[in-house]
This record gives C-alpha cells, structure tokens and sequence, in this order.
C-alpha cells in the first residue's frame, strides 16, 4: 500500500482555498455561459454555425495541449507563478474576446484564453494539496467540486439573463476585474510559501511543443471524423501529425534530464489507475450530456427551457454530494467510494438507455439524478488520491495530468456518442442521417439513442473495475 506524502501546509488554507476557487469558478463558468451566447454570435457576426463552433473548439483544443505543460511549469517556477499570471492573462483574453468584431478575432481570442485557462486549472489541485495536510484534501477537493458544480448551474442562468438586458460581450467583460483583483491577491499570499517555490531546474520547450502537437490534432481528429469521414485527408494528416508528434515525444524525453513528464509516475499504481479511471468517467458523463438535449427536444418534445432545468439535475447532485464524499474519504479512502461512484454512473446511464419517448420529466430526471450522485462520489476522492500519491515536487504534473484526463474523457465521450449514435441511426433508418427530425423517425432515433447510452454504460463499468483495481491505500489521520 502506498504511503501518502505528506507537504508543507500554510495557516491562510481557506483562504487559499477561495482563491482557487475563485479560478475554478470563472473558467467554468465561462465554458457554460459561452454554450448560451453560441446562437446570438452566430447572428451578430453572420456566421454559419460551422464556423461560430469553433469558438468552443478552439477552446477546448487549446486547453486540452498545455495543461501537462503549465502543470510542469508550475513544478519549475512556481505553481502561485502560473496561476496568478493565469489570472491576469484570463482577464485580457477576456477583454479580447469581449472587443471582438469578427467571428475570427473571437475565436483568436479564445484560444489566447484557453492558454489562460490551461494555467489556472493545471494548477489548482496541486495549490489545495499545498494548503491543506493530507488528511483534509479530500474534503477540500469536495468542497471544489461543489464550487465547479455552482459555476456551471449558474452559468446559463446567468447568461440568459445578461443577453436578456446586454450585449452577449459582457459576458467576457465580468471576467476582468475578477480575475486581475484575485490575481493580486494571490500573487501576495503565496508569494515565498511552498506553492511558489521555485527549482534549479529547466523548462522543457522542445518537449511542450511536441506534446501539444500530439493532443491538438488527436483531439481536432476525434472531433471531426464522423464529420469528414475517416479517410478524409485533413483527418488523416492530424492523426499523421499526431503519431509522429508522440514518437518524437519518447524519443525527445528519455534523453534529457527534465522531460516535460516525469516516467516515473507511472510506476504509482494510485497515481495512474485514477487517471484512468478519470478518462472512463468523463467519458461516460459526456455521452450522455452530449445525446440527453437532443432526445428531450425531439422525442420527447420539452421545450428548450424545460430542457435546461432537466440537464441542470446531474450538476445539482454535484454541488451536495461533492464535499460529503471528500470528506468521508478522509476517513475511509477512495477505492471503496471511487468504485461505488463508478458504479451508480453505470446504473444510471444503463437507466438512461430504457428510456422511451412517452416518458415524463420525473423518470428521466433520477436517471440523471444517478449519474450526478455517482460522478459526484467519484471525482473528490479521486482527486485527493491522486495529489496525495505523488511527491511534491511533482505536484503540477500530477495536477496537469488529471485535468488532460478530463478534457481527454470528455472529448472522446462526445466524438463516441456521436459515432455511436450516427452509425446506429444511419443503419437503423435505412441510411438516412439526422439533419432535420420528424416523427418518422422516432423509432430509428431512439434505438440509436439507446445504443449509444448504453454504451456509455459500459465505459462507465469498465471505470469500476479500474477504480476497484488501484487497491486500498494508507489514511493519514
């Protein structure tokens, strides 16, 4: 059983801890009111809809190639460093994106501020592992998962209600004084602590390049191929792109002295069993929020409304469950609440996957009711698991690792359910593809549906094992 590493905490935790939060809050919070404005900019800048996602994908993208990055920069220079400066470059971005006069710059802008977002979030599990001794982490990772949950239950609300009375740019401008008032602040009271310790040691810029050139196009792949078709030659240039990216990567890093990713990590079985398990949960998580919004509109006819107070369900559970779980596995670990919170995602999609169009709003909100119980059992001790299992001075990467895991899962929980989702339709329909719904097709739809849920099902079962699998570890009391 491993033993947990036990670092420098400080007195100022909970104050540390608002200020992480305070990050935690406004990225995602951003992510969920942008998902709103989508139709309003599309319209202010008389952009088809194939360009207008790219304000979302670019994004994602962006994020999802640094975070491992910034995670080992923040190991380097500082983790209070990067995420202050994360701040602050959060806030231009913003300003950027809000002073936008053309669907390119907006998305330009974007991808500046998810080079921002990259540093914030590859630094936040790593600041609360800092703060807080090994035997409250789970509770703090709870009570953060409870402020992620705020930041996207709030978000459309709080969108709708801004494009309602203003311009959708001020949904960027909120973001300003924000983040360069809570930038300051943690730039003072981290300064010379622990979190801002730096090392004799240097930056991989080689190796940062080359592991964005491999996630940038393998995700830009995953995304697009059901679009353009596997053998479509952009598709097959990025894949291209990205293995040889990869190759170069293990070439690259097993010849210099610090490699962008310590190897080492993967010899801890409770560092790189919860990464994985991580991957299976926002995989499942997102194929059932990618489908769920189209068989309520369609099938089931809910109004659009209706349909955001439904999908607002799974995110609720998070922000009550979160800080229960955390702190029970301060007591008890994470195998047995990892495994059970895998589980009842797996019984809730596999519930999800017997819907039928008749149904009320009841039954299908337990269903998703189980999947927000069992994610929000699951992610906290996760977590803390993960942060506790390395050593400390490899914290950020550690960090960067399970936030790539995320962006990764939930990446390929979308391109899965569309594929899935697509290939049934298309076979169960007689080859026909669902670009206009009618009553027609109701039957193909669901079926298609069905498969795709539970095929979520599975990946989330295949995450129970993986949770049960990394064994039982030490409790600091």
């Amino acid at each position: 059983m491993a033993v947990m590493n036990q670092t420098e905490t400080t007195p100022n935790k909970w104050l540390i801890f608002l200020l992480v939060a305070v990050g935690i809050f406004m990225s995602t919070l951003d992510g969920s009111i942008v998902n709103i404005a989508l139709h309003a900019i599309m319209e202010d800048f008389l952009s088809p809809l194939s360009t207008i996602e790219w304000v979302m994908m670019i994004y994602l993208l962006t994020v999802s190639s640094l975070l491992l990055s910034f995670g080992r920069l923040g190991d380097i220079r500082g983790r209070g460093w990067v995420y202050s400066r994360g701040l602050v470059l959060f806030s231009v971005a913003s300003l950027c994106c809000g002073m936008a006069r053309s669907a390119t710059w907006l998305i330009a802008a974007r991808a500046f501020q998810g080079v921002a977002a990259a540093m914030i979030m590859s630094c936040t599990p790593a600041l609360l592992a800092n703060a807080f001794p090994a035997s409250e982490r789970g509770k703090a990772m709870g009570m953060m998962g409870a402020v992620t949950a705020s930041g996207l239950t709030i978000g459309p609300a709080l969108g709708g209600l801004i494009l309602h009375h203003l311009s959708w740019r001020f949904i960027f401008y909120i973001n300003i004084p924000i983040g360069i008032v809570t930038a300051g602040i943690v730039a003072g009271i981290l300064k010379d602590g622990s979190a801002d310790a730096a090392r004799d040691e240097t930056f991989d810029r080689r190796g940062a390049v080359l592991l964005a050139g491999c996630f940038g196009p393998m995700l830009f792949a995953i995304t697009h191929w059901h679009k353009w078709g596997y053998t479509s030659p952009l598709i097959l240039f990025c894949v291209c792109l990205s293995l040889v990216s990869a190759v170069g990567l293990i070439w690259f890093e097993s010849r210099i002295c610090y490699p962008i990713f310590e190897p080492s990590l993967l010899r801890i079985r409770l560092f790189i069993l919860p990464a994985l398990a991580t991957i299976f949960l926002f995989l499942s998580l997102f194929s059932m929020i990618f489908l769920i919004p189209f068989y309520l509109i369609h099938p089931c006819r809910f109004s659009v409304n209706q349909v955001g107070y439904i999908m607002v369900t799974p995110f609720a559970f998070l922000f009550v469950f979160s800080p229960i779980s955390g702190m029970i596995s301060d007591r008890i670990g994470s195998q047995i609440l990892c495994t059970l919170g895998m589980g009842i995602v797996f019984a809730g999609l596999f519930a999800l996957s017997r819907l039928s169009p008749t149904h009320t709003a009841f039954p299908i909100v337990w269903r998703l009711a189980l999947v927000g119980i069992g994610t929000a059992i699951f992610i906290s001790p996760n977590n803390a698991i993960v942060m506790s299992a390395v050593p400390p001075e490899h914290m950020g990467v550690a960090s960067g690792t399970l936030a790539t895991a995320r962006n990764l899962g939930m990446v390929l929980g979308i391109a899965l359910a569309g594929t899935l989702f697509n290939m049934a339709f298309h076979s169960f329909s007689g080859g026909l593809s669902l670009k206009i719904y009618g009553p027609e097709l109701e039957g193909a739809f669901m079926d298609a549906f069905r498969y795709a849920m539970f095929s979520g099902a599975v990946m989330a079962g295949m995450g129970a094992i993986t949770a049960f699998l990394r064994g039982k570890e030490k409790i600091k009391k």
